[in-house]
């Protein structure tokens, strides 16, 4: 018998049981996936970085 494992939705914080039967885990449903989506394109979310500067930051026409 397997245990189930039980995450919170990072959007709402409903319970999400972590299985095939759950299509958008670790979000309870499409809604909060698409909200967290939002929020991540917006640039309200962020992975922390050591340095200011991004890979971007380097590109230039000239090295094309």
């Amino acid at each position: 018998m397997s245990e189930e494992t039980i995450v919170s939705c990072p959007t709402c914080g409903k319970s999400v049981t972590w299985n095939e039967h759950s299509p958008y885990r670790p979000f309870c449903s499409k809604r909060c996936q698409l909200i967290d989506l939002g929020e991540w394109a917006a640039e309200e979310k962020r992975i922390p970085s050591a340095g200011d500067q991004s890979d971007s930051d380097d590109w230039s026409e000239e090295q094309y």
